[in-house]
């Protein structure tokens, strides 16, 4: 399960990456003149590249572990 999570949280980092890329490109070849389009790509940006790095944190899997055999 913990190497799902982590597969997932590179798959989420991987998305950042690519709208990073498809919001520069389509500013550096399109004539893109509205705002709309770089807020909505980093929001997006931002919120994918946060998750997917909780997700692979190895802290928060360490803690959980811990606690899992602390309690028998």
């Amino acid at each position: 399960m913990d190497s799902m999570r982590k597969e997932f949280g590179k798959w989420l980092m991987d998305i950042a990456k690519y709208i990073t890329t498809a919001v520069i490109l389509s500013s550096v070849f399109g004539e893109v003149e509205t705002w709309i389009i770089y807020v909505i790509g980093a929001v997006s940006v931002i919120v994918t590249l946060c998750w997917g790095l909780y997700l692979v944190d190895d802290k928060h899997a360490a803690k959980k572990q811990n606690n899992r055999y602390n309690k028998k």
